[in-house]
């Protein structure tokens, strides 16, 4: 695919989620004149961006709903419920029709000119000239100056020699800026080089326009949208119409702040007249303390003004495929292999310069392998911002109200565990919004308001994050359930369960307590799905609830999915990696503490039962114990677990290695990674070997699991 129109599929994408986003917004405030002018803007450059990149079928959908909105912003229409609800199906649309450009979907021309016509009938019948004439990409939805207070603005538009290779015509630009307001347009030549030397590809020119309008100035940032990282562009507010100054900047102020000439420059000029401060000693009026203290106050003022211009956010993003992101970590990865095979070479050695050099190179791969993963990570409130949308819409199709909110929208994930979270979570939210949150009038019977609330949050908790779904609906009804796992055969009906463990059911495969089966719910598909995938990468599901006051499922998720900590363990002569953030503590299992148990694989630790599992009968690995041997006590979903190892090695920063086709269905391995002295260590996987030790899906230790290991 050709830079330009990736470039463009990007950023439209990106208009298309904020668009959606503000969408949702204005419908709760339908006169926020700053959400009806993002709406305007992301139609704008949507239309502007695609008729330059060759996207017409976009622009002249685009044009219909961008003149609309024009009318809005003149207060000449009103956002309402459907202007919203015909506004996100053009949206739609738009997505079709960039999958279709990318080899993906189809578009339903009859949808598209159905929602045309639509918005065609919103459009005042006196306004002959409100679509008239053919799409311009250089031209605004409203083609005028709006009235209001006017700014002037200096703008430098000085492109890269390579801004013709991007596909874009600077004079598409500045046509669209002068559509908005009076403006003097200034063309520099002086760097077109000599008529043999010059490469008819390369862009040599640069402009200054002087431009008063009433747009403000993010309109005029969204013309040079596509372009920035091509080009050196500022925009300067020069003058108001509010102020009543007659006299503006002097020649040589304009041209120092413009950058025309350095402050050297300047003086050099001026030191050929008298200074004022020495006119003003020569005259008697004052001594020379007394300018040079005022020359202190201006330039202590100049400094300052120089620092809070310097100290604001500078900081600017670049665009990285994202196999270039995991190439880099892969390489990391292996940096950090040699570096530990490095720090175990060094200690057999025993050479001070060695063992030196070993641990710079240790100090050097540890920060780079932060930074990298720090790359990785990103704020999963833009995965957040796609659940309004889902929201909406579902709400109105079952006839519910609700408020949905957000907390901790800037909590950092690893990109990978967020590109998998999204599923799991659409399918929470649905299930709050259809079997939570009651309808308005039942509701309002049980004494609550009739808008029903669900809350999505995010929160780091140590080397995890958790995501919570919380909804003040029914609760879950522990009674219902255990009747419906009865009725199923997922249990039996002599069975003593906890609260907890009953509300835990709703995790087992084809368990549903709705009545009825209906296009959002009831086929008892689904949460097992979200617990399978949420346990595939290292995570697990905990639920509480309230009958009556509402219910909260909470995801635990690794921060990252490419280096974890680890407790590296030996069984034999073979090494194991046992996940940190699952590791509670480490206690010795001697002859005695089995001798006591009476052959049973249980241990007491400061008054609590804990069930063991040996991992060298279940990875039938031969060889003799040890005299005292060690219990790794592991936690999941609130229950703990011990593993039986014959020693704990400590702390390990581990690197995941795909274990390949052929070994990636081995049960209760997650993944592999090399050692220092190049041996392959394997990482297990704690949900898994929960299962193969034989609890059931209750959750319950059977007697495999307490006696047989």
């Amino acid at each position: 695919m050709d830079i330009p129109n990736q470039v463009y599929l990007e950023e439209a994408y990106e208009l298309l989620s904020e668009l959606e986003d503000a969408l949702i917004e204005v419908e709760q405030r339908p006169d926020d004149k700053d959400l009806i002018d993002r709406i305007f803007r992301a139609m704008h450059t949507l239309k502007g961006s695609g008729a330059m990149f060759g996207f017409n079928d976009i622009a002249e959908f685009t044009h219909t709903i961008e003149t609309v909105y024009d009318y809005v912003r003149e207060y000449k229409l009103t956002v309402n419920k459907y202007l919203v609800s015909l506004t996100l199906s053009a949206c739609d649309q738009i997505k079709a029709m960039l999958d279709v450009f990318q080899g993906r979907g189809t578009v339903d021309e009859s949808e598209v000119n159905s929602i045309t016509d639509e918005f065609l009938k919103l459009i005042p019948g006196d306004d002959e000239n409100a679509l008239s004439g053919p799409i311009d990409s250089s031209r605004s939805g409203s083609n005028k100056d709006e009235g209001g207070h006017k700014v002037t603005y200096r703008i430098r538009f000085i492109p890269h020699e390579n801004l013709f290779k991007n596909g874009t015509n600077p004079l598409l630009l500045l046509n669209e800026l002068r559509a908005f307001g009076e403006n003097r347009i200034i063309c520099h030549i002086q760097n077109i080089p000599d008529l043999r030397d010059i490469k008819p590809e390369s862009c040599f020119v640069s402009w200054d326009i002087i431009l008063t309008t009433s747009r403000e100035i993010n309109e005029i940032r969204d013309v040079f949208i596509f372009v920035e990282g091509i080009s050196d562009i500022s925009i300067d507010v020069i003058d108001e119409a509010d102020i009543e100054e007659q006299d503006y900047k002097r020649i040589g102020e304009i041209l120092f702040d413009r950058g025309d000439i350095t402050l050297k420059d300047l003086e050099l000029i001026l030191s050929k007249q008298k200074l004022i401060g020495e006119m003003f000693v020569e005259s008697g009026a004052v001594d020379q303390t007394q300018v040079a203290s005022a020359l202190v106050e201006q330039e202590h003022i100049r400094t300052i003004r120089k620092k809070n211009r310097t100290t604001g956010d500078n900081t600017s993003s670049i665009r990285v495929a994202s196999d270039k992101l995991d190439s880099l970590v892969n390489l990391v990865g292996e940096l950090v292999t040699v570096q530990a095979r490095l720090i175990q070479f060094s200690a057999t050695q025993k050479n001070p310069d060695l063992t030196a050099i070993a641990e710079e190179v240790k100090r050097l791969s540890t920060g780079l392998r932060d930074n990298a993963m720090g790359i990785r990570m990103m704020p999963i409130g833009t995965t957040f911002a796609k659940f309004k949308r889902l929201v909406r819409d579902l709400s109105t199709e079952l006839g519910k109200e609700i408020n949905f909110t957000t907390e901790g929208a800037e909590t950092e994930l690893d990109k990978t565990v967020i590109e998998k979270l999204g599923d799991p979570l659409i399918h929470l939210i649905r299930n709050s919004i259809d079997h939570g949150v009651e309808s308005p009038d039942m509701r309002t019977a049980a004494g609550k308001p009739p808008q029903g609330s669900i809350r999505l949050s995010a929160v780091h908790s140590g080397a995890s994050v958790l995501i919570s779904v919380h909804d003040d609906g029914a609760g879950l009804d522990a009674d219902v359930i255990k009747a419906k796992a009865i009725d199923k055969g997922i249990i039996s009906p002599d069975v003593a369960l906890s609260e907890k463990e009953i509300f835990e059911l709703i995790l087992a495969p084809g368990f549903s307590t709705a009545q009825n089966v209906t296009c959002v719910s009831g086929r008892g598909v689904g949460m097992d799905v979200v617990v399978s995938n949420i346990e595939s990468f290292g995570g697990s599901v905990f639920i509480s609830s309230k009958k009556g006051l509402g219910t909260t499922i909470t995801l635990k998720l690794p921060l990252t999915l490419a280096i974890i900590d680890g407790l590296l363990v030996t069984i034999g002569g073979d090494y194991f990696v046992i996940p940190l953030g699952t590791v509670v503590e480490c206690v010795e299992l001697s002859k005695e503490d089995k001798r006591r148990a009476h052959g049973r694989h249980i241990a007491r630790v400061r008054e609590e039962i804990i069930p063991y599992i040996y991992l060298r009968k279940l990875f039938c690995i031969n060889g003799s114990q040890p005299k005292i041997e060690q219990i790794v006590i592991t936690e999941i979903n609130d229950r703990r677990v011990g593993f039986v190892v014959d020693n704990v090695i400590g702390q390990h920063q581990t690197v995941i290695k795909n274990l390949g086709k052929v070994l990636k269905n081995v049960e209760g391995v997650s993944g592999a990674t090399i050692m220092g002295d190049g041996a392959v260590s394997l990482i297990l996987d704690i949900n898994k070997l929960f299962l193969l030790a034989g609890i059931d899906e209750s959750k319950n230790f059977t007697e495999k699991a307490v006696g047989m290991y």
